[in-house]
């Protein structure tokens, strides 16, 4: 192996573009607004269809700074990648986040795998130094807080 092929390495770059001066952007100091923002974010036709995961980004001021769509699954299951989610909330500089995924079902309380996924991103949100503010499951008539509800 040429000393030179040693060195042919992708470039990586990282970029944020925010649309909205910080002062613009929706804040959220509720699971009720979370709510919202998700449901005027949501593909309302896939939600009694499809698993859902998505993302909110939060500064500071839990000002939005983006959502984030994480993965589409099939009818009782999706992902969430814990590199996809923090490699996507630092590269925002988030410092905090709120985690939500539909139940196509309509069926609000958490799986047991919801439980597990979430104290699992929380550990690793602790160690980044990011909040896990809250994880919303969803459904197109209401939601539930896991931080309300003491899953988290």
């Amino acid at each position: 192996m040429e000393q030179t092929e040693f060195f042919n390495v992708a470039e990586v770059q990282l970029s944020y573009k925010p649309h909205f001066k910080a002062q613009e952007r929706p804040q959220i100091s509720t699971s009720q607004q979370a709510y919202q923002v998700l449901m005027n974010n949501w593909d309302m036709s896939l939600i009694n269809f499809l698993e859902q995961a998505k993302m909110i980004l939060l500064n500071r001021n839990n000002r939005v700074l983006g959502i984030v769509d994480l993965s589409k699954g099939g009818g009782s299951s999706t992902v969430m990648d814990t590199r996809v989610v923090f490699a996507i909330a630092l590269k925002s500089t988030a410092t905090s986040i709120i985690l939500a995924h539909n139940h196509p079902s309509g069926n609000l309380r958490p799986s047991s795998d919801d439980i597990r996924i979430t104290k699992k991103l929380k550990e690793a949100a602790k160690l980044l130094d990011i909040e896990l503010h809250d994880h919303l499951i969803i459904s197109e008539s209401g939601y539930c807080s896991m931080l309300e509800e003491a899953y988290i």
